[in-house]
C-alpha cells in the first residue's frame, strides 16, 4: 500500500509503501513518554521503501533500559514524531501511523509491551464524547 505522510506543520513531507499487516500498537513507557499519549501506533518500513520528500527532521538518540539505542526523527519547527530507526545503518524505519494522512486504512493487528499498558488504555466506550469542540 502507497502511502503519504507529514508533520503538523507540514515541513516534512514523505511517502512509503507499507504492509498494512504490520502495524501494532506498543505500549511501552518509551513510547507513550515520546508521543505524550498512552500508546504509539507504528508501522515498520523497509528502509527502501520510504522516501522522504521535503524537510530534514531533528534527531533524537534514545537508549531504552535493555541498551538498544534508537534514533527519534521528529519535525524541528512543530515537534511532531516522523519515525524512529536504528541510529547506524537503518534497514528499516518505523513510521508514526497517525502522522500518515490515511491513518483510518491502518487499523492496528497487534500490540506489544503489553505489560506496560495504562490500565485505562482500552476503557474508552461509554465516555461522554462530542463531535467537535
Amino acid at each position: 500500500m502507497n502511502v503519504t505522510g507529514r508533520c503538523q506543520c507540514g515541513q516534512i513531507t514523505y511517502e512509503a509503501t507499507v504492509d498494512p499487516e504490520q502495524v501494532g500498537i506498543c505500549h511501552c513507557t518509551d513510547c507513550r513518554r515520546l508521543s505524550g499519549a498512552p500508546y504509539r501506533v507504528r508501522l515498520p518500513v523497509p528502509i527502501e521503501d520510504f522516501k522522504l520528500l521535503s524537510g530534514s527532521p531533528k534527531t533524537y538518540l534514545k537508549t531504552g533500559d535493555s541498551g538498544a539505542r534508537r534514533m527519534h526523527a521528529f519535525c524541528a519547527e512543530c515537534g511532531s514524531p516522523v519515525y524512529a530507526c536504528a541510529p547506524e545503518s537503518p534497514t528499516s524505519i518505523t513510521l508514526r501511523v497517525c502522522c500518515l494522512d490515511n491513518p483510518a486504512d491502518l487499523p492496528p493487528k497487534k500490540q506489544i509491551w503489553c505489560r506496560s499498558a495504562l490500565p485505562w488504555a482500552g476503557l474508552l466506550d461509554g465516555l461522554p464524547s462530542l463531535d467537535r469542540q
